[in-house]
């Protein structure tokens, strides 16, 4: 058996899976930057990206499954930096990184997308229905989790309670660089905030 070939194979089809994915989205971006989330119908994300329905969901489940995929799947996160921390100034660090890193993929991502994406209408916001992505409040409701478990510190509040709060300040954070259409300091609030919230923590 030629395992050469097989190999190149599956990687020609993860290629093409690739960019298919990468189409779809594209057209999601052209859509809510020309006509907002309203207008974001699978049907004329199809349209736009010019493939079949079936494409679609083969990808994705619906149409904000397409959204969060790019929002969370995307931050890349060295797993050496969610190791277990020497202490809590190492540990605040790490969680400040996670969301330092989000806020250059919002960059990336830009405004419009952003002020569109974070609309209540957006179920995949909703942390009672999220899936298992690596998103980073995930991240870091993971990485608490591991650091009460080995003692290394102890928090004021219940750890649902400190990643809600968590998520309400990046939220916050997005929402305030959107509404000034990115003439904001993103990056030194989102530190500030979470910094400062993070000290009272623990």
């Amino acid at each position: 058996m030629d395992y050469g070939n097989e190999t190149k194979e599956l990687s020609k089809q993860q290629l093409k899976s690739m960019e298919t994915k990468a189409r779809i989205f594209d057209a999601a971006k052209r859509i809510l930057k020309k006509q907002g989330y309203e207008e974001l119908s699978i049907k004329n994300i199809c349209e736009e990206a010019k493939v079949s329905n079936g494409s679609f969901y083969h990808h994705f489940k619906t149409k904000d499954d397409l959204l969060s995929y790019y929002i969370e799947e995307q931050p890349s996160i060295n797993p050496d930096l969610l190791d277990l921390p020497s202490g809590r100034e190492e540990a605040k660090e790490a969680i400040v990184y996670v969301y330092l890193n989000y806020v250059h993929y919002c960059q990336e991502l830009g405004v419009e997308f952003m002020a569109n994406y974070y609309t209540p209408k957006n179920q995949s916001l909703n942390p009672l229905i999220r899936t298992e992505r690596p998103y980073p409040i995930i991240t870091v409701h993971n990485y608490l989790r591991k650091c009460l478990d080995a003692g290394i510190f102890t928090m004021k509040h219940s750890l649902e309670e400190v990643t809600t709060d968590i998520r309400m300040l990046v939220i916050g954070n997005v929402f305030e660089w959107c509404l000034k259409n990115g003439n904001a300091d993103f990056e030194g609030n989102m530190r500030r905030c979470l910094e400062t919230y993070l000290n009272g923590v623990f």
